[in-house]
């Protein structure tokens, strides 16, 4: 899908072609919107299909009077067993316009297509990238966030559990900290050639502006490293809790199962073929039961005295 838009001083509008200083907004493309976009555009076959592997890595690249840059954005999907994973977001920057790429839908690039970043503008391009860096910064953050939420949530089920399956969805955080603490790193890299060399112009409000998104950056990645340390030490701790859990179930059935051997014990001793004391008494079924009872509650008291149920 291609949309195109275009900013004046106090609104953005959705356009019909291209136009100089607009912003083309490419989700999952076709092959077809792809070589017309090769076609008309002269962007280089390669700055279009890079981005939409969903393993590139965060880069800079440049060829004739197009540049390339491959940042890894956070993505959410409910319905994947590791719901936070990252995928790579191209930026294509020409001479009068820019095109973002990304294989699926992007909460970055949505926030800027529904008006929810403030000052953006499609002429300002070196601008307009660095806000997309800032973006992505803020919505790793958030993304962090949400997760230690939900770790905090399993951690409060995980203390009376048995199963497994809260471990695993720690396990699946902790994957998804690790992506995020891989891209915030690649994309860090990126930031700092951006930084060190003059890759495009920028004006010095704009380099004021890549030195905070730098730092945001750098929040997000300790903050990832931060809850990574708490989920892996928290999976250790609970992985005993639930061994500990289950040792005690254990120990309180197999108290049970001695205490209740016990009557059958003695009611098998009399059940033997042999002659017994009392077997001929009207009151050897009483006697029987009665013994049974003072074995069990003796072994019931010895057991509640060492604290073996």
């Amino acid at each position: 899908m291609i949309v195109t838009f275009k900013t004046t001083e106090s609104t953005q509008n959705t356009i019909q072609g291209f136009e100089e200083d607009c912003w083309i907004r490419v989700t999952n493309p076709s092959q077809e919107e792809i070589e017309m976009l090769n076609q008309k555009l002269n962007i280089p076959m390669n700055f279009l299909m890079s981005p939409l592997d969903i393993d590139e890595r965060p880069r800079i690249e440049a060829e004739d009077k197009n540049m390339l840059v491959v940042i890894r954005t956070p993505r959410f999907d409910g319905n994947n067993d590791i719901q936070f994973t990252t995928v790579p977001l191209g930026i294509i920057l020409t001479e009068n316009m820019i095109i973002t790429l990304c294989s699926s839908a992007d909460e970055v690039i949505q926030a800027f297509a529904d008006g929810k970043v403030r000052g953006w503008s499609t002429a300002k391009r070196s601008r307009f990238i660095l806000q997309i860096f800032s973006r992505t910064a803020l919505v790793y953050l958030d993304h962090l966030k949400q997760i230690n939420k939900e770790s905090s949530l399993v951690e409060s089920e995980l203390q009376k559990s048995m199963k497994n399956e809260e471990v695993i969805e720690l396990l699946n955080f902790e994957k998804s900290l690790v992506y995020f603490t891989t891209s915030l790193r690649a994309n860090e890299l990126v930031m700092e050639r951006l930084q060190r060399t003059e890759i495009f112009r920028m004006h010095p409000d704009d380099r004021d502006l890549l030195e905070d998104v730098i730092t945001e950056n750098r929040q997000a990645i300790e903050m990832a490293n931060i809850y990574s340390n708490i989920l892996s030490g928290m999976m250790d701790a609970f992985a005993s809790l639930i061994s500990n859990n289950l040792a005690v179930v254990l120990k309180f059935l197999t108290s049970v199962t001695i205490i209740l051997m016990l009557p059958t014990l003695v009611a098998s001793v009399y059940g033997m073929n042999v002659k017994l004391p009392m077997q001929n008494s009207p009151h050897a079924f009483a006697f029987t039961m009665g013994v049974s009872f003072i074995v069990s509650i003796l072994a019931v008291v010895i057991f509640m005295k060492r604290k073996w149920f």
